[in-house]
């Protein structure tokens, strides 16, 4: 095979120690030779191991991905003038079964590294980096609340009060009031349904309120929720504080944050979410928006046997930025417009709404297509602009509109003649008619 870079580098990466193979060319001509060495993970040793590789002439270095631990070797190598420093996907560079040792994983990586056949990961840059921190830890934060919202309805549902069947939020006004009045010890229902605010004050919502609030709620109850009610006002201080350091953060690419707002369902949250995982210039590492949707797993999966697909259901990456465009997929379709007419369009081609995963593919579907809309409208730096409701029934001719709806029709009464009658225009004669004289 052919050799592109003389001396390169290979990294296995662990929590306390790492190998390094360092291929070189042998003593004799057309030969080569590797030499593995151990370092320790300290920061210093990092350095000291990369200056020892610039002095023995290397050049490249590669490393399989392995989270955190990663991170101090590849900064400490970056520090350093190597021609290239990547991070490789381990599913890349799989180890045959039974051949599997640190040694010979470091191997096999610079041995690959030489000839050109390892592809680096996305590295995002360092503000890049620290919105990306802000950006998951606030989705952990809000995780940990949902957790805790659902707490406090396990503690409320103990008790036999069933607030949260006449409320949408019990974290609302009208919840928050209720909640706190039962810790403070009021016990009567009726009390604490004149607490309710707005729309909750109508008399079929009163009456539904004192029932669900009449219950056995004991000062074990009262507890519990005090407890819950106090973990959930920090965690909503932690998101409004993280989500000030977030906007000062993103500021930085004010342009491209108010390209992506823009698009359909990408607020101040969705669009920080993407600047953090994808990045202000998702063209100059992804060369198409079809490499970005597998890269993110909105696209559907291959798995085609013997001719058979067996199945095409999304894969697993793309933890953080997924949940968040399907969350803004959500938001999209709630907005007339082109994003909506394709939903519904999608729905009905998966099975109609008495399927119960149409929606689920539609909707992932959706958020395929708002990230090729994105991805688009960073690279070409213009806002986005929606083609209209009705932008798949101008595509379409009459008679192609005509045949379909004759197609809905004979599902509905099979064996039915359908006679299509074009009255004329208001106003024109009709048929047969001579027209006056002008």
């Amino acid at each position: 095979m052919k050799l592109l870079h003389e001396r390169v580098a290979g990294i296995d990466v662990h929590k306390d120690m790492i190998k390094v193979a360092i291929r070189s060319p042998g003593e004799k001509p057309w030969t080569r030779k590797t030499e593995v060495f151990e370092f320790r993970t300290f920061y210093g040793v990092l350095q000291e191991m990369g200056r020892q590789l610039r002095h023995r002439g290397v050049t490249h270095v590669a490393m399989e991905a392995s989270g955190v631990y990663t991170d101090p070797v590849y900064y400490a190598l970056t520090e350093l003038d190597f021609t290239e420093v990547i991070v490789v996907n381990p599913a890349h560079v799989k180890a045959i079964k039974g051949h599997k040792t640190d040694a010979k994983d470091c191997a096999r990586l610079a041995e690959l590294l030489e000839c050109g056949l390892l592809h680096g990961s996305f590295i995002p840059s360092a503000e890049q980096r620290q919105v990306r921190d802000l950006t998951r830890y606030r989705m952990k934060v809000v995780q940990a609340r949902a957790s805790e919202i659902q707490r406090l309805q396990k503690a409320l549902e103990s008790a036999g009060i069933k607030l949260d069947s006449v409320l949408s939020d019990i974290t609302g006004v009208s919840g928050r009031l209720m909640i706190d009045a039962l810790i403070d010890g009021e016990r009567r229902a009726q009390v604490l349904a004149d607490l309710a605010k707005g729309t909750l004050r109508s008399a079929g919502k009163q009456a539904d309120l004192s029932m669900a609030l009449a219950a056995r709620f004991t000062d074990h109850h009262a507890m519990l929720c005090r407890l819950h009610r106090d973990q959930i006002k920090l965690h909503d201080h932690a998101i409004t504080g993280l989500d000030g350091q977030i906007a000062g953060r993103a500021g930085r690419w004010p342009r491209q944050l108010g390209l992506l707002k823009s698009v359909p369902g990408f607020g101040d949250v969705v669009s920080a979410a993407w600047l953090a995982e994808i990045g202000p210039e998702p063209h100059r590492w992804f060369p198409s928006h079809d490499k970005l949707a597998c890269w993110v797993t909105v696209c559907p999966g291959n798995n085609i046997s013997a001719r058979k697909r067996k199945s095409g259901r999304t894969g697993e990456a793309g933890t953080y930025i997924k949940p968040v465009l399907v969350q803004a997929a959500w938001a999209a379709i709630r907005v007339r417009g082109r994003l909506q007419a394709r939903y519904r369009r999608l729905v009905r081609r998966f099975g109609g709404d008495k399927n119960p995963g149409a929606k689920k593919k539609a909707i992932i579907a959706i958020a395929h297509t708002l990230l090729k809309i994105a991805y688009q409208v960073l690279k070409t730096g213009q806002p986005y602009t929606d083609l209209g409701a009705d932008f798949y029934t101008r595509r379409e001719s009459p008679e192609q509109q005509h045949a379909y709806l004759e197609r809905r029709l004979q599902k509905l009464h099979p064996g039915c003649t359908i006679t299509v009658t074009v009255s004329p225009p208001p106003g024109d004669p009709p048929p047969g008619t001579p027209a006056e004289a002008a």
